[in-house]
């Protein structure tokens, strides 16, 4: 073993004068040297033990790793791919020989565009500091500006694309997402963006986004593209907040006229249904009331044929039977009488009784 008196006078333990190679005893007490200070009795087997412990911990806190629930761990060993691992606790190659990068392969990842969520853990899921505004501003097909705000929600399917396959695949999908918006924006009009046509574009850029995210091997899926605001630039807003005020108010006018026109139009198609349901109930009351008496009419004269004195008798019997009682004064004259019967009260009865 070398003497203290060849080592460098600068203290480097790694050699001396002579460039002799390095005691490894030496080097221990170079480095666990202040610890002797500390340890009761320190010598050069305690700093070894000790020395020992240390490496243990350091390739104890290197080898295991812990992996979330809702994630796997892409391993690599010296950067290149091995295997995909499952939650929980595992184990690996200390010093960085093994690697693993934790990806959240089961949680709903997003990412905003033209606002951001206080808060965010992902540096990807708000815009930069100075895109949030260059983000949003679009024009429509028919040359108008507009401010479109939107979310992408979408998960990673494939951990291993997802890292390797494309470099920065977060950015890339902010970079996709942004340039479908404005395609799919750049073919309608600022009416349809900022009205009716939310649903459409909606479904158009998901499907749009999905291609590219396909294409490109990103290892994602989107799940969903949802439109937040939209507004008209600022120095025109207040106008178009008057457009849409009378939009409104020709709507408004509209349903109160179809409510109008639903209320009294049914009332009167009832009516007139009503009245066409009477009529025709009386036309065939008419119809069986004349078939009626033209049957008791023909009936009548089979038996008027068969006697024709009784039948007169009959009918002239039951005529006077209806007649008699209608008429209240009645006189009675004898056709050979010469001059005027005294009258017959024949009322007289009656009328006592009445008194």
């Amino acid at each position: 073993m070398p003497q203290d008196n060849d080592k460098d006078p600068r203290g480097n333990p790694w050699g001396d004068r002579n460039n002799s190679p390095p005691d490894l005893l030496q080097i221990i007490n170079h480095f666990l040297g202040p610890l002797k200070n500390i340890i009761p009795g320190g010598n050069a087997s305690s700093s070894f033990i000790l020395f020992l412990v240390f490496l243990i911990g350091i390739f104890a806190w290197s080898s295991f790793y812990t992996v979330p629930s809702d994630s796997v761990a892409v391993v690599q060993r010296f950067g290149k791919y091995v295997k995909d691992v499952p939650p929980g606790l595992h184990l690996k190659l200390p010093l960085g020989i093994d690697t693993a990068r934790i990806v959240p392969v089961k949680r709903q990842l997003k990412q905003e565009f033209g606002f951001s969520t206080p808060g965010a853990t992902d540096k990807h899921q708000s815009p930069r500091a100075n895109d949030t505004q260059r983000e949003t501003q679009m024009v429509t097909g028919d040359l108008n500006a507009a401010l479109v705000e939107w979310v992408v929600q979408y998960r990673i399917l494939d951990p291993v694309k997802f890292l390797f396959e494309v470099r920065e695949p977060s950015e890339t999908l902010r970079y996709v997402s942004e340039s479908v918006m404005r395609e799919v924006v750049g073919d309608r009009t600022v009416d349809e963006v900022l009205t009716i046509g939310r649903q459409e574009i909606e479904s158009e850029a998901l499907i749009k986004m999905q291609t590219f995210s396909t294409k490109y091997a990103m290892g994602i899926s989107i799940d969903q593209v949802q439109l937040k605001n939209i507004n008209p630039p600022k120095p025109v807003q207040e106008s178009f907040n008057e457009v849409n005020q009378a939009q409104q108010e020709k709507e408004k006018l509209i349903n109160e006229a179809r409510r109008d026109y639903n209320k009294v139009i049914p009332l009167a198609e009832g009516e007139k249904d009503q009245r066409i349901r009477e009529a025709d109930g009386y036309r065939l009351k008419r119809i069986n009331e004349a078939e009626g008496d033209a049957a008791r009419f023909n009936a009548l004269l089979a038996e008027y044929l068969k006697a024709p004195e009784v039948t007169r008798r009959r009918i002239y019997l039951e005529t006077m039977q209806e007649v008699m009682p209608q008429i209240k004064a009645k006189f009675i004259l004898d056709e050979s009488a010469q001059g005027v019967l005294p009258l017959m009260n024949l009322d007289g009865k009656r009328a006592s009784n009445h008194e």
